[in-house]
């Protein structure tokens, strides 16, 4: 069974529904690992977990893990690919999307993530790197000068699309559009989330549906 986990970004508390399911989904509690997507200030600087945003928001649904680990650069390749092979659920955070998508390749993670048997779950920046394809471009609030399409985990075989800013307003303009002639894009608000849990998929929130330049609202 594959339960995945794409959440676009919850500023207070996470949904009633959310919590329903991450605690219908989530009965192995042992080992939390989260993975940064944060550029490092320095090489080897200790993350406190307690300062981890997105782990507040398993504490919110009381979800407790026996351990938590923060696999950063802080953190030797061999130790972050041995916590991701005994997870329990994988949190890939938010932050930078092109730095989380290079360190991935960069530790070798992405394989030992695609056959794990854990939960897992992107936030944001992680939710992009989850998918098979993401669009890092100016549109979407990202400093760069021209438009890049970057292969993602591939977990699922879609396109995501999540910033706190954008809306449906946003979306329609179509800076997605040549992105959903290769893929369909799945492009979430605020407060929003999709499970894909044995191929089935669940939405909560507001997350549109584009695919060959056409826009619906799911949910």
């Amino acid at each position: 069974m594959k339960t995945h986990y794409y959440l676009s970004w919850f500023n207070d508390f996470i949904p009633e529904k959310l919590v329903k399911w991450l605690q219908e989904d989530i009965k192995d509690r042992k080992s939390l690992v989260m993975i940064s997507a944060q550029p490092p200030g320095n090489k080897g600087e200790q993350i406190n977990i307690d300062d981890v945003f997105e782990a507040e928001w398993l504490t919110q649904a009381n979800l407790i893990f026996e351990e938590y680990h923060f696999i950063d650069y802080g953190m030797r390749k061999e130790d972050a690919q041995r916590f991701i092979h005994n997870a329990s659920v994988i949190l890939l955070c938010g932050g930078d999307p092109v730095w989380q998508n290079g360190f991935l390749i960069e530790y070798e993670l992405s394989d030992a993530i695609k056959n794990s048997k854990a939960v897992i779950m992107g936030a944001s920046a992680g939710a992009l790197n989850m998918a098979a394809k993401w669009l890092c471009s100016k549109n979407a609030g990202r400093e760069v000068e021209t438009s890049t399409i970057y292969k993602g985990l591939g977990l699922d075989h879609f396109s995501y699309e999540s910033h706190s800013k954008r809306d449906y307003a946003t979306f329609v303009q179509g800076y997605l559009f040549p992105l959903s002639e290769e893929i369909d894009v799945y492009a979430a608000e605020q407060e929003s989330a999709i499970r894909v849990k044995d191929g089935q998929i669940d939405i909560m929130g507001n997350v549109y549906l584009i695919s060959h330049s056409k826009i619906q609202k799911l949910g």
